[in-house]
């Protein structure tokens, strides 16, 4: 198999209302079986998904945008949120984006781009794939990629589960992202500089299909990363901020003063079974935390928990 991967050259910059398909038409020439690979950015420029901004404020217009565009706040870290956005895509600022529009407008992502990939595949009259691709970071790796917002006409993904291997093990878990593939694959040709916001893949075989890119969210319940570790802290109600400045000594006493006037715990028989312990000192905490974590595991087992499941 033999794949092209070929730039949409000429194209201009593109307005509310303007014709994707005829615009790519009239710069390309499509062959069955191709994928057509298009910018996220010019989708939304073109259903009017780009909002005025006060130039004077941007950070304050951008913050906005991206409440708005906010379904639920998975990660935060300093202006960057990590959020879900109300298509189930977990991205920064819920892909709000200022790049390629002007200092007074912000882009949105599609409402719907698996709708929009739909109605350019049957616009364009072929038969052929559209991938409408936006660039996303990694959790753990360094740099972007094109993924897949919106599918049509081919496989989001392919599931390999149940085949064998070469050695004859059994797959169980090997699940291919072909769309966020193609994208990637896209991007090579694309980039943000170059002004490319459309490719065609040629060349695939055996990838017709007819998935939407929802086939690439992850299940919240196979989500092992749904929040992260601070801001489960931070979404509690009674937490106002957060800062890396130390404590002053008098503000933690005065804490856990509070603290001691507090209802006992059920059970105490008015006695008071805790105390405060204050670590200043790294060398103190590890072996104290050894001791609490046996002391926990010790009380669970009284309990009647077995050792596997308090490992658990």
């Amino acid at each position: 198999m033999r794949i092209e991967v070929i730039p949409v050259t000429g194209l201009p910059e593109i307005v509310e209302g303007d014709d994707l398909a005829e615009l790519i038409s009239s710069h390309t020439e499509l062959r069955d079986g191709d994928v057509v690979v298009v910018a996220q950015k010019i989708v939304s420029k073109s259903e009017g998904r780009i909002v005025e901004i006060d130039p004077e404020h941007p950070r304050e217009e951008r913050a906005k945008a991206v409440v708005q565009e906010t379904a639920r706040v998975v990660a935060r870290r300093g202006d960057i949120v990590i959020s879900q956005t109300h298509h189930g895509f977990v991205c920064a600022n819920a892909g709000v984006d200022a790049s390629n529009v002007p200092p007074d407008r912000l882009a949105l992502l599609p409402m719907d781009p698996d709708g929009s990939a739909e109605r350019l595949r049957a616009a364009l009259a072929r038969n052929i794939g559209v991938v409408i691709s936006d660039t996303f970071g990694r959790a753990w790796r360094i740099g972007q990629t094109n993924v897949a917002l919106g599918v049509a006409g081919i496989q989001a993904v392919r599931d390999h589960r149940g085949e064998k291997d070469s050695f004859g093990m059994e797959l169980e878990a090997t699940i291919i992202a072909i769309a966020d593939e193609i994208a990637g694959a896209a991007e090579l040709v694309m980039g943000k500089s170059d002004g490319i916001p459309v490719a065609i893949v040629r060349g695939l075989e055996g990838i017709s299909g007819e998935d939407s890119a929802r086939a690439l969210i992850r299940p919240p319940e196979e989500d092992l990363f749904a929040v992260a570790g601070v801001d489960v802290v931070e979404l509690r109600r009674s937490v106002r901020a957060f800062d890396e400045r130390p404590v002053p000594d008098e503000v933690v006493a005065r804490a856990a003063e509070a603290a001691a006037t507090a209802p006992a715990p059920h059970g105490s028989r008015g006695a008071r079974p805790w105390r405060f312990v204050w670590l200043k000192t790294s060398r103190a905490r590890p072996p104290f935390l050894a001791a609490l974590r046996e002391m926990w595991r010790s009380d669970l087992r009284t309990d009647g928990m077995s050792d596997e499941t308090i490992s658990r």
